[in-house]
């Protein structure tokens, strides 16, 4: 059902814990299957120096978390955001359809912790980033939900 790689970012997650002090986080959810990610970015010079996340999951929401939290790290905030769900699960060799909502979330955590980092910054966070999965950044709020 699973690959080894799934299975190895399963039993050997990396990157896992929580960033003090963080420039962003994020935390996505999805109400249907549990799961629940967060993310903490530490960011140097717009570059992701460390990433650390806390999921609380099945193994497929573990596994899509710890590949994205390697996918990211030392790359920039442009490039983090550019991260899809696709590129998640190809890393991990594939995951079973009924687990693809677990990488969509692994992306969305991402983004929300860098939509986190660039309000903190004032930078300008692109807009319709989000795939639309979890329902919690900015994409899906309105004017008056945002402030």
């Amino acid at each position: 059902m699973y690959t080894e790689k799934v299975m190895d970012h399963f039993t050997n997650p990396r990157n896992v814990g929580e960033i003090e002090n963080a420039d962003g986080v994020g935390t996505v959810g999805n109400a249907k299957c549990g799961d629940i990610m967060k993310m903490y970015l530490k960011i140097e010079n717009d570059v992701i120096v460390d990433i650390k996340f806390k999921t609380f999951g099945c193994g497929a929401a573990i596994a899509t978390s710890s590949m994205a939290t390697e996918l990211v790290k030392g790359k920039s905030v442009d490039e983090a955001l550019e991260l899809t769900n696709k590129a998640v699960v190809e890393a991990l060799g594939g995951l079973p359809p009924q687990k693809i909502h677990c990488s969509v979330l692994a992306e969305e955590a991402i983004s929300a912790a860098v939509e986190d980092y660039c309000k903190k910054t004032g930078r300008e966070f692109p807009k319709n980033k989000c795939t639309g999965c979890c329902g919690s950044c900015s994409a899906h709020k309105s004017d008056e939900e945002r402030e």
